[in-house]
């Protein structure tokens, strides 16, 4: 074997979060590299949800919303994700899609910034933002008679004006895996008295994030990523804490009343975050993500720990791909610079779509994102580093 194996049986050796691999559920025979598409099924959330499905629907029925507490759910499950995004209690609440927690963010962004009654007319948006952000962002726009301007995010300081409600950014951009400033560019925006809102998807439960200490306004994320919540599993909206008494939901359902037994027909938003609800949660879930969240109690597990290793998988697969792929067959595109890198690495490639397609039949799972790029995610909590450096050499065999 090459003296890159053997590095990377010694880093192996080394890795403090290696105990961590036998809490998921794994195919040998698979080098995962789509965690930042879909993560791994952990170990205990089979056994959970047959306790959720048997159980508490199938014998305690309607008691299970106050006698296994899933009506308090979203708020609990906040309070979990709460500290892997660097905010403190009583600030995040679950449920619902990304999608919908990107529209209700950035409306109640726009109220919070006063609007157009103040002359803040204009929603600035990330020129490389899923596309999704980007629709979500237009309509809002349109509902809160605001335009819409996209760009890059290096450029936001020289783009805010007076003009400026609120401005959609992407921490990670989820093509490259380029890391984007958040505390200069929150801090920029807060500045121009803006209001932020940061989507989070590819940098929870991947690195620190530090939402109080930067001063973000709002935020939004998944929970299927990084976090292994699972297909589909629910989101999750971060309110700072200063901002929860005026935040104005353009989705005012009745888990988000004051008194949402109460059954009244005027509208009375609740304290707190609890605001950013809106209908019944999807309990089966919810709850499949919370079981999915036990693995940050472990002592050996935390947001540190896991960039730090996400740091050195990148800089090995880079070092990997360097060594083993044939010149020129393709090219870095997620840059080098760890203040500067999510986790994943983004490989361009002419014939990226074929070569996917042939990795996936040879074991090694990433994916392509049109028109030519290779995508690699790198989770910490599972992956090892004999995967990458054999996930390097099978690339290699693929290009040649």
């Amino acid at each position: 074997m090459s003296d890159l194996y053997e590095r990377a049986r010694e880093l192996d050796a080394k890795d403090e979060l290696a105990g961590v691999r036998g809490e998921f559920v794994l195919d040998d025979a698979v080098v995962y590299l789509d965690g930042n598409s879909l993560g791994a099924l952990p170990a205990n959330v089979p056994g959970r949800v047959d306790d959720v499905v048997r159980r508490q629907w199938g014998e305690l029925l309607i008691r299970s919303w106050t006698e296994s507490g899933w009506w308090t759910a979203p708020e609990r499950i906040g309070d979990l994700i709460a500290p892997l995004v660097g905010a403190g209690s009583g600030q995040v609440v679950v449920g619902d899609s990304t999608s919908v927690n990107v529209f209700k963010a950035l409306v109640g962004a726009v109220r919070l910034s006063g609007g157009p009654e103040v002359g803040r007319d204009e929603i600035l948006v990330d020129a490389a933002t899923f596309p999704t952000d980007g629709y979500i962002a237009a309509s809002a726009a349109r509902m809160t008679g605001c335009s819409v301007r996209a760009v890059e995010p290096g450029e936001v300081p020289g783009a805010l004006s007076s003009r400026t409600a609120a401005v959609l950014l992407n921490h990670v951009d989820y093509r490259s895996g380029r890391l984007h400033d958040l505390t200069a560019l929150t801090a920029a925006i807060r500045g121009a008295g803006a209001i932020s809102v940061w989507d989070l998807c590819h940098s929870a439960g991947a690195l620190p994030v530090g939402l109080d200490a930067h001063g973000v306004d709002l935020a939004v994320g998944c929970t299927y990523k990084f976090l292994n919540g699972g297909p589909g599993s629910p989101a999750y909206l971060y309110v700072r804490r200063e901002h929860q008494a005026a935040f104005d939901s353009p989705l005012p359902g009745w888990n988000s009343h004051a008194e949402p037994f109460g059954m009244r027909s005027e509208y009375e938003a609740a304290d707190g975050v609890v605001r950013g609800r809106v209908g019944t949660p999807d309990i089966l879930s919810m709850l499949a993500l919370e079981a999915a969240l036990e693995v940050w109690a472990r002592p050996d597990v935390s947001v540190d720990a896991v960039r730090a290793k996400s740091l050195a998988l990148t800089d090995f697969f880079v070092e990997c791909v360097e060594a083993y792929v044939p010149g020129g067959r393709v090219e870095v595109v997620t840059p080098g610079a760890h203040g500067e890198r999510g986790s994943q690495v983004a490989l361009r490639c002419a014939d990226a779509g074929e070569v996917m397609g042939r990795l996936i039949a040879a074991g090694v799972v990433g994916d392509f994102r049109a028109p030519d790029v290779l995508r690699f995610g790198f989770t910490p909590l599972y992956l090892s580093f004999v995967d990458v450096e054999g996930a390097a050499r099978v690339l290699a065999r693929e290009l040649s």
